[in-house]
């Protein structure tokens, strides 16, 4: 899932950055409101942490013109302020929720998982197709009942592809989705990954779980 995190205390932001990382999430990050803003209105995020004290123009101010322009992305708002009146504020500009500094990454990342749940409208934080299941909240894996270890980026793949069975997904996509990537690098890195994760969660090899588009990318097959 891709998040943009607008922190402006570099300490917070390389700490929220790396635990956010390390739960699978792929995080952009600035640290200036207008910059945020531009970013927020250019690109598909899953969600939005957004701190209200930012220099040039404030979180909230940033948060009511990308209502404004009719986004729908779900945003936590974070800052140091805890009266009943700004959490009201805050919650009145469009926020779907609200974390008060300081707070622990685990928290964020169970309240990141319930917004963006929320936002589209999935009931359960588990994926199936076929055989395979797949835990977004513990990041646990099965296929046939059975546990598989994947790596992170593995992980990410399967995830973002389950979401949307018998969708078909271009490298491109690929790359901008779970690598974070907004640019070609030239190599075969999906196409390996790919090859790593289908012999992980396709015990049938003459059916795989995720099917190769001839020309165009990938897709898991719908219904398994």
């Amino acid at each position: 899932m891709n998040v943009l995190l607008v922190e402006d205390e570099k300490r917070i932001a390389g700490f929220v950055k790396k635990g956010l990382a390390e739960q699978g999430f792929q995080v952009d990050h600035v640290a200036d409101g207008d910059e945020a803003l531009e970013r927020m209105l250019s690109r598909p995020y899953d969600a939005i942490v957004l701190d209200i004290m930012l220099p040039g123009r404030d979180g909230l101010s940033v948060l009511r013109q990308f209502r404004k322009k009719g986004h729908a992305a779900p945003v936590i708002l974070l800052t140091a302020r805890s009266a009943l009146d700004e959490r009201v504020e805050g919650l009145n500009a469009g926020a779907d929720d609200y974390l008060t500094k300081p707070f622990y990454v685990e928290e964020l990342v169970a309240r990141l998982h319930a917004v963006i749940r929320r936002a589209s409208d999935e009931p359960m934080s588990l994926l199936r197709a076929g055989e395979v299941a797949v835990n977004v909240l513990t990041r646990e894996v099965t296929v046939g009942g059975e546990p598989v270890k994947l790596t992170a980026r593995e992980f990410g793949l399967l995830e973002y592809m389950m979401r949307n069975p018998g969708r078909v997904y271009t490298r491109t996509q690929l790359l901008e989705h779970v690598w974070g990537y907004d640019f070609d690098p030239s190599t075969n890195l999906v196409d390996v990954h790919i090859q790593r994760l289908r012999k992980k969660v396709s015990p049938d090899k003459d059916n795989p779980l995720i099917e190769t588009i001839r020309g165009v990318g990938y897709r898991v097959r719908k219904g398994g």
